[in-house]
């Protein structure tokens, strides 16, 4: 039987699954943030959310991880008109890719020239594409810029695709007012991310659903 909690995946069978699965969610968002500290140092631009943060650092005397944990707090206060349902996922999103992301850039070095910065930003994508997956498929809730998209989904009525261009179009315009880093990187990020994402998400998944019938059929035996 799945347990039952607002704060657990509803597709959890045991107390032991709950642990595993909580563990794949901090070792997802870790891996997450570590890759958004390697796009920025590969110097090629970034996600446009991680535009406007690099922009905002550039007026306020604050480090990007506290910019990213800001910016996430405000988000979340978008959801409660929309009446989205937080998860201890994304309080974990919102609370933690921020501080690991400056871990990273604390022994990250900048590139030395753009075809190391572009290696760099590639790898970086390919770990936060792979990153997503985990911490999905853990299930403890969307993060709070997925939760924004599907509520105003729901809210609107509109197309998945026309939100999400509104979003990170507002988005990244206002980082790039602000100054942040828009390039070459920001482009492959916006057309590369979704099918990573694709790649390693099923595989994630299907996973995670393999071990929980494991721990099911151990539980029931």
């Amino acid at each position: 039987m799945a347990l039952r909690s607002p704060f657990l995946p509803i597709t959890a069978v045991s107390a032991r699954d709950v642990v595993e699965r909580l563990i794949q969610l901090a070792a997802g968002l870790f891996a997450y943030g570590i890759a958004i500290a390697m796009m920025i140092r590969g110097g090629i631009g970034l996600s446009p959310w991680d535009v406007l943060s690099v922009g905002i650092t550039r007026h306020l005397p604050l480090g990007f991880g506290t910019v990213t944990v800001l910016v996430s707090i405000v988000v979340l206060l978008l959801w409660i008109p929309l009446r989205q349902r937080l998860g201890l996922g994304t309080l974990a999103n919102a609370l933690a890719v921020g501080p690991s992301a400056d871990l990273g850039l604390s022994f990250i070095p900048d590139m030395p020239n753009w075809i190391a910065g572009a290696a760099l930003f590639a790898a970086g994508m390919l770990i936060l594409a792979f990153a997503t997956g985990v911490y999905i498929a853990a299930d403890f809730g969307p993060g709070p810029r997925d939760g924004l998209m599907t509520g105003l989904v729901r809210v609107t009525g509109w197309k998945v695709w026309i939100v999400r261009t509104i979003i990170e179009g507002s988005v990244l315009l206002i980082g790039f007012l602000l100054g942040g880093p828009v390039g070459v990187g920001t482009v492959a990020f916006a057309f590369g991310v979704g099918p990573l994402i694709g790649l390693f998400l099923p595989r994630m998944l299907a996973r995670r659903a393999r071990r929980s019938a494991v721990l099911a059929a151990r539980r029931a035996a």
